[in-house]
């Protein structure tokens, strides 16, 4: 790998660190396939050699536009999330002010509650779910959450207990809730089923934690694929239908994000400069030109986006 700004080079390691940057210029390596020691299966094996031309300046313009497209999907999230507490607690709370630590019939659906956390865990999923919000009350540094324990009790409300959740905990609360709830709330996204926007919003809450670790994202491979409804149903869907290995790269999840801030802010600009971003995809030294379609690009994406 060639360089050529040494002080510029050292600089960049000093401050992001070698590990970091390394996952920037590791697509531009050399790569054998070989045969799997323990399966027999072939396999690939990164070597210790680069692609003709390849510049440390190529890794550096990765991570710079990686940086700024975790601080876009940042902003989205943020008013994502926000939306979804008032969602969800304007529909526990118009039935109870405790609803979410009410596990009962009206407020959400027995057999998901019922079900085990996992294999290892038995604890039920809403046990698990309630354990884990106790333990974000217990170590809020809130003041409204110290005032409301002194001036009304232990037990937080709905539209208070929301703002102590993190996106993880809504995406379980919403989970749980009665399908008629969650519905109501998928209708408000412009989802038109359920279950479909129920796995939009873990699959965003697995996105936030990315963004929040400050995690590699434009080329990564996603563990929590999202679901998708039957083509036809939303246009923008029908290319990731079609194309089954797009549904575990991040444009997906891009694509989702979306549509949600759309319908949180419909005068919203932000799929616009992220469009603007993906525009300006860093041009590299490298004889390997890597492009958009390592994030799940769809050929059709500026028709819809």
């Amino acid at each position: 790998m060639v360089v050529t700004d040494e002080p510029a080079a050292l600089d960049y390691l000093e401050r992001v660190g070698y590990y970091r940057l390394s996952a920037y210029w590791y697509p531009f390596r050399h790569f054998e396939v070989i045969e799997d020691p323990k399966t027999g299966k072939p396999t690939t094996r990164a070597l210790d050699e680069f692609q003709p031309g390849t510049q440390f300046v190529d890794a550096v313009r990765l991570y710079l536009f990686d940086k700024q497209l975790r601080l876009y999907v940042a902003d989205a999230l943020e008013r994502i999330e926000i939306s979804l507490r008032v969602d969800v607690a304007y529909l526990l709370g118009r039935r109870s002010p405790f609803a979410h630590i009410e596990n009962t019939k009206a407020h959400f659906h027995p057999r998901f509650v019922s079900k085990p956390f996992s294999r290892s865990n038995p604890i039920s999923r809403f046990d698990a779910w309630l354990n884990k919000y106790r333990g974000l009350v217990a170590r809020s540094k809130e003041d409204f959450v110290r005032h409301y324990h002194r001036t009304h009790g232990d037990e937080l409300p709905i539209w208070v207990a929301v703002e102590v959740m993190d996106f993880g905990a809504i995406s379980q609360l919403l989970n749980m809730m009665h399908p008629r709830d969650q519905q109501a709330i998928a209708d408000r996204y412009g989802v038109p089923d359920w279950k479909v926007f129920n796995s939009w919003v873990f699959s965003l809450s697995y996105l936030r934690n990315l963004v929040a670790h400050h995690s590699r994202l434009w080329n990564r491979n996603i563990t929590s694929k999202p679901k998708l409804p039957q083509a036809g149903v939303l246009g923008w869907c029908d290319a990731f239908i079609e194309d089954e290995e797009t549904r575990f790269k991040p444009f997906l999840l891009l694509a989702i994000t979306r549509m949600l801030v759309k319908a949180v802010c419909p005068n919203t600009e932000w799929h616009q400069r992220v469009a603007d971003h993906l525009d300006n995809f860093p041009e590299q030294h490298s004889s390997k030109q890597l492009t958009l379609s390592g994030m799940g690009v769809t050929e059709d994406w500026r028709a819809w986006w």
